[in-house]
């Protein structure tokens, strides 16, 4: 394992020297080449659409064009790779998969698909599960590291990973594609889009089928293969009836049944426990320009709803036990947006929002000692907030955003967040220098208020406070050629306070007091129009300040390198290699180091025509075994193929 440490670190520092020592080879590329880039652009960093250059933030774009060169199928598969992000996954397709930003827990990371919050109400923590997101439909992803709270509200102390989904566009699109690999896997998938100066159209269906492996991991003797089936149909339909008016409709359900096991580690098989899982997202968005343009609102509706249900009957190994459960979310939010473009140096954005929550569930089971239910009765919670922002931009050099935020929650009050984030550029070096400063808070889930008591102890606390956090990060990024050749780090430090932890005596509690801090580091070059080649490096030191010890789930050390390749004007090559660390987790009850491993995957595609494409991916094509959580089982090495049809 050290051997795979010292090898990835070494491959980094190596691109990284590489990059920064051979500049006169660089050049003389460069001499040959006319191409100028375009700008990346984000939208989610200010609520603003912005050059990433100008922006203060640590931010990350994974554009279609990156999804598409990597094959994948759902939205964490694409984020394993971006610094700052862990992306634990316990089991293999359709299982818990968390995203840890900067060391922070994933329930502090806010979800969105268009500007709708996906976080479910009634999980115990209010995160999101990204197990069965796909990447149906999806024209980028951003993610913004670091406190959001000022724009984005309760749940976005760590960072807020923003999906947009594509606009359709020009002359009606058909595409429909077919994919076979190991597990005895199948996806398929198909679209349509397009669209005219008054209505434009996306739509997107897949399905993924897979016998899979065993959840629990089969070294420690789990035999039992769990598979996983997912539907998932997306669509965006827009109306432009003036040049000034827009209305877009947004719908994305999720449908997915996985075969999932007690747990990770010995003992854990479970040949009949389900999970089924149903996401409904729906948004309304009505934009209105007014006074030539100076005043742009926004005015959106959003609904989401969670439906989990559990079924474990008896089987030969638990001949006396039995359960079902039924956890339901819903969510309903109003949000009206203001931009006030005053001048080229400065906008202003205000907006209020209204958020409700709701959720129920209830479980009950059947053992050796007799029947048993536990019901949470359906409760509710509302927040409601304001907001304003800042921009200013000076000579095209100078850039701040300096925001403040009102939140009321139905049950806790007042919290004021604020942030400010400046950066400044010096064009003739093409360096950025950026720094920000933010506090945040999250509000306690229903279940962890309301979450009724068992025989084994209390569990809801409904005198719990909210979670807070202070959090700043300073870094500098370099640009060459045009933008051809970049660089970049980021030193960063969060404190959490009043985290909330679980304790079998008293239920939750807060107790928790947390610190992370660490550096990323990122390059990119692109000698060739052809050919991309970019590395990043995260170290992330973790303390849970009561107990002294790391947080779980964090490796101290993370590297990634990708290559992407065009040949032929035809065909796309794209290699990944992913370094995790070690990093601490429970073994099986108490506290234990899981190993660091290595991934290298591969995807290509070829278009034979101009409307077929055929394409092939490898995961993990070393062939390793190792373990994401401790217990839990992970693929390895798989070989898949397809075929894209397109007209």
């Amino acid at each position: 394992m050290k051997a795979n440490f010292k090898f990835s670190k070494l491959l980094i520092i190596s691109i990284l020297t590489l990059l920064t020592s051979n500049f006169s080879v660089l050049t003389s590329l460069y001499a040959e080449e006319k191409a100028v880039s375009l700008e990346e652009v984000v939208v989610t960093a200010t609520r603003l659409e912005e050059p990433v250059r100008e922006v203060a933030s640590s931010v990350t774009v994974i554009t279609e064009k990156e999804i598409e060169s990597k094959k994948a199928k759902m939205v964490y598969e694409v984020l394993k790779d971006i610094p700052g992000l862990d992306v634990p996954q316990s089991g293999g397709s359709g299982r818990l998969t968390n995203i840890f930003i900067r060391g922070a827990k994933s329930e502090h990371t806010l979800v969105m698909i268009d500007g709708i919050e996906m976080n479910d109400p009634l999980s115990p923590d209010r995160s999101y599960d990204f197990a069965n997101l796909s990447v149906d439909n999806i024209e980028r992803i951003e993610i913004i590291r670091g406190p959001q709270s000022t724009l984005y509200g309760s749940d976005a102390i760590g960072g807020v990973i923003n999906i947009i989904t594509k606009k359709g566009e020009g002359k009606p699109k058909f595409f429909a594609s077919f994919e076979g690999g190991r597990y005895d896997t199948f996806s398929e998938a198909a679209g349509f889009s397009g669209g005219t100066q008054w209505f434009n159209y996306s739509f997107g269906i897949s399905h993924l089928n897979t016998t899979g492996f065993s959840a629990a991991h089969e070294k420690y003797g789990n035999t039992e293969k769990d598979s996983n089936e997912n539907t998932s149909f997306s669509s965006r339909v827009g109306f432009t009836p003036s040049d000034y008016l827009n209305i877009d409709l947004i719908v994305r359900y999720i449908d997915a049944e996985t075969n999932i096991d007690q747990g990770g580690g010995e003992g854990a098989d479970d040949p009949n426990f389900i999970f089924d899982s149903k996401q409904l997202f729906l948004k309304t968005l009505g934009s209105l320009l007014l006074f030539n343009g100076l005043w742009e609102q926004k005015l959106g509706f959003s609904y989401s709803k969670h439906d989990r249900d559990y079924l474990d009957d008896k089987d030969t190994q638990r001949p006396f036990d039995s359960s079902k459960a039924f956890f339901d979310g819903r969510m309903w939010k109003v949000d009206w947006q203001h931009y006030l473009y005053l001048h080229k140096t400065n906008t202003v954005t205000f907006g209020v929002e209204y958020e409700e929550e709701r959720g129920e569930s209830e479980y009950s089971w059947v053992s050796a000692w007799g029947p048993g239910k536990s019901v949470f009765p359906e409760k509710s919670a509302n927040i409601k907030g304001a907001y304003i922002q800042d921009k200013i931009s000076l000579n095209e050099s100078f850039f701040a955003t300096l925001g403040i935020r009102v939140d009321d929650h139905s049950r806790f009050g007042s919290e004021i967040t604020y942030r400010i984030a400046p950066a400044y550029l010096i064009k003739n070096t093409g360096t950025k220098i950026k720094a920000t400063y933010g506090t945040g808070y999250k509000a306690p889930s229903l279940y962890q208020l309301y979450a009724p008591a068992t025989a084994w102890g209390p569990i809801g606390n409904e005198n719990l406070k909210p979670e807070k956090s202070k959090g700043w990060d300073v870094g500098i990024e370099q640009y060459f050629f045009k933008e051809r050749v970049k660089l970049g780090t980021a030193y960063f430090w969060n404190d959490f306070k009043d985290l909330i932890d679980f304790d079998w005596a008293k239920g939750y509690i807060n107790i928790a007091k947390a610190r992370t801090k660490g550096v990323e580091i990122f390059a990119s070059v692109c000698p060739i129009e052809d050919l991309t080649i970019g590395a990043s490096y995260t170290y992330t030191d973790t303390e849970d300040k009561e107990t002294k010890e790391r947080l779980l789930r964090r490796p101290l050390h993370k590297g990634s390198l990708n290559i992407n390749y065009r040949f032929l004007k035809k065909g796309i090559a794209n290699l990944d290699v992913i370094y995790v660390g070690k990093r601490d987790d429970l073994v099986p009850y108490e506290r234990g180091e899981v190993d660091d491993y290595t991934l290298i995957n591969l995807s290509t595609s070829y278009n034979i025509s101009k409307n077929i494409q055929l394409f092939g991916r490898v995961e993990n094509l070393l062939d390793r075994e190792y373990e994401d959580v401790w217990g839990y089982g992970t693929a390895r090495f798989s070989l898949f193929g397809g075929i894209k049809v397109s007209l």
